[in-house]
């Protein structure tokens, strides 16, 4: 699941949601959409204002995604 990845870089960044928003530009509401399945399939915009805050490779989204069945 897409916040599966994004939690555990936030974690490792020690970094949080209200953080990420500021320096993705993704408000607060769309996140805690992601975090709660609300918002199912991300914008393509979203998916990578995000990976490049937290550094992350867009094909861990889809590998992910694979894997739980769950496509971007």
């Amino acid at each position: 699941m897409l916040w599966l990845i994004i939690e555990e870089k936030l974690k490792e960044k020690n970094m949080s949601i209200y953080r990420l928003s500021k320096l993705s530009g993704v408000s607060t509401q769309s996140l805690s959409a992601i975090k709660l399945g609300q918002s199912k399939k991300p914008s393509f915009e979203i998916v990578i204002k995000i990976a490049e805050v937290l550094d992350i490779d867009l094909n861990q989204f889809k590998k992910k995604g694979k894997e739980c069945t769950h496509k971007l």
